[in-house]
């Protein structure tokens, strides 16, 4: 287990500096919201019987973004019937975003990457969110140049890829695994979504599911320490995972299921928070938040879900929400989920002026070599103003090594000083004046952010059997994907909302 103290000196080497005062806190941790709620849950703490009872033919369970898409799928099918239940405040999930006087800015998921031609359903979805217009890109909402660079050697370089102080050996490592994801991405059995590339997964690469992503560079000969950071980097940014602990299939799917060279990504001040928004145009006034699902049980051919002061007579349910939680919420409850959900911190620090800075000018992304930090973006990047003074960056770090529950002790057991230090701290690295810089710094703690898929998840049993759909409750969170990616939930969401429109059709409903 890693002691908070070792964790910090690791991360901060030295001691605790004066500085301007910076106003700032936890977010999303008073009133109803924050990690106690959901430890209600946990414990089996009492909770007030409802009041009133609602008939309903569809219950939504969870507003986060496979949540919003089923939602989004049954408007569009002309299904109205429906409820969607969100425990928070605000729906969106890990897709949230806040705003200030210096512009909006993402909690967590702050873009989508291009689908290509072969992602139908990404690209419906874009079509109805005005984002592709044929088969053009809508130019303003694509990430504006320039989009990517990384802090090594003490300057900055074009691209998060190390391209500086390589080795011959390093190159030809590259070139290797470049070689490698060529081949298997030719296979066709790594695609987004991922459920449509498994049929043509072979033995050998199902195999891949059963050794973790380390083991099998370490078996291919790959030791390039750049490359080794790199695909690092890689995987504890999509997944939460350091390469040790991550499947190696999941691994290698990072690189195999897209496009070499893609256009995008897409992205926006707030970050996925904009998808929030205009998926809630769309389903209108049928979202319910502060309706935290405390209780799911069969009644006859019915459901009974009981939120807030109302129990729902319900026909159908979706549980859209993380689906670790059915293990409190249904009952009976099913089969344990087998997957440990990796803790992030997030913060988003407001800057009243910029940063001293070396080299290249300011990207969107902006990554720091052998950081355990995954960087910041720059939500005022998309804007079109020529001169804007203050600016605002969202700092990213999962909590990536070792046991998921030893690293969530650590991220609630630090205080906003502990972890508004790690942040600052780490953001010197690069910019050593950035205390003189910030003005706010908030932080937001999640500590079951998305799942780890170790070695195994992908075709673990019980994955594949909550995957199909059967019966008249089911589940679309995209961690049925052992996936958390945009793209996994839209198809989870859709998937679920397909099935309960087929059941919902032979009841003559």
């Amino acid at each position: 287990m890693i002691r908070r103290r070792d964790f910090a000196a690791s991360i901060i080497g030295l001691l605790p500096k004066s500085e301007p005062r910076i106003e700032g806190g936890f977010v999303f941790e008073s009133d109803a919201e924050g990690p106690d709620l959901g430890h209600r849950l946990r414990d089996r703490s009492p909770f007030p019987a409802p009041q009133k009872t609602e008939r309903i033919e569809t219950v939504i369970v969870g507003a986060g973004a496979a949540g919003l898409c089923a939602a989004w799928h049954l408007c569009r099918r002309g299904y109205r019937d429906f409820l969607l239940l969100e425990m928070e405040r605000e729906p969106g999930g890990n897709a949230r975003s806040g705003r200030n006087e210096v512009s909006a800015f993402p909690w967590a998921a702050h873009y989508l990457p291009v689908p290509d031609p072969r992602q139908k359903l990404t690209r419906e979805l874009c079509r109805d969110l005005g984002l592709l217009e044929g088969e053009t890109w809508n130019e303003r909402h694509l990430c504006h140049e320039p989009r990517e660079r990384l802090f090594i050697h003490g300057r900055w370089q074009e691209g998060i890829e190390p391209s500086i102080g390589l080795s011959p050996e390093d190159a030809r490592q590259y070139q290797r695994f470049e070689r490698i994801i060529g081949e298997l991405r030719q296979t066709g059995a790594f695609r987004i979504p991922m459920e449509e590339g498994l049929a043509r997964a072979t033995p050998r690469i199902r195999a891949l599911d059963r050794i973790s992503f380390r083991q099998w560079l370490d078996n291919n000969g790959f030791a390039s320490p750049c490359l080794l950071w790199f695909l690092d980097y890689s995987t504890r940014d999509d997944y939460g995972t350091s390469i040790e602990d991550i499947s190696a299939w999941a691994g290698l799917h990072y690189f195999a299921a897209r496009e070499p060279h893609e256009l995008g990504p897409l992205t926006w001040p707030e970050g996925n928070g904009w998808l929030v928004q205009r998926l809630l145009e769309r389903i209108g006034p049928r979202v319910r938040t502060g309706a935290m699902v405390r209780s799911i049980t069969r009644a006859g051919s019915r459901w009974q879900v009981a939120a807030g002061e109302t129990r729902y007579d319900a026909a159908f349910v979706i549980f859209a929400a993380p689906t670790w939680l059915a293990s409190w919420i249904l009952d009976p409850p099913p089969p344990r989920w087998p997957f440990a959900y990796a803790p992030w911190v997030v913060a988003n620090l407001t800057l009243h002026r910029w940063p001293e800075n070396r080299g290249l000018e300011y990207a969107w992304d902006n990554v720091i070599y052998r950081s355990p930090s995954l960087g910041y973006v720059i939500a005022t990047h998309q804007n079109v103003k020529t001169h804007q003074p203050e600016t605002v960056w969202t700092w990213y770090m999962a909590l990536a090594s070792g046991r998921a529950a030893d690293q969530r002790r650590l991220l609630l057991g630090g205080d906003y000083a502990y972890w508004k230090e790690i942040v600052l701290s780490d953001l010197e690295r690069a910019h050593p004046d950035i205390r003189r810089c910030v003005r706010r710094l908030d932080i937001f703690r999640i500590g079951h952010a998305m799942p780890r898929p170790a070695p195994g998840a992908i075709f673990h049993p019980e994955r594949l059997r909550r995957a199909r759909h059967s019966g008249s409750l089911v589940f679309a969170n995209s961690d049925l994907s052992a996936l958390s990616l945009f793209e996994e939930a839209l198809y989870r969401g859709v998937s679920a909302a397909d099935h309960i429109l087929r059941l919902a059709s032979r009841s003559g409903s």
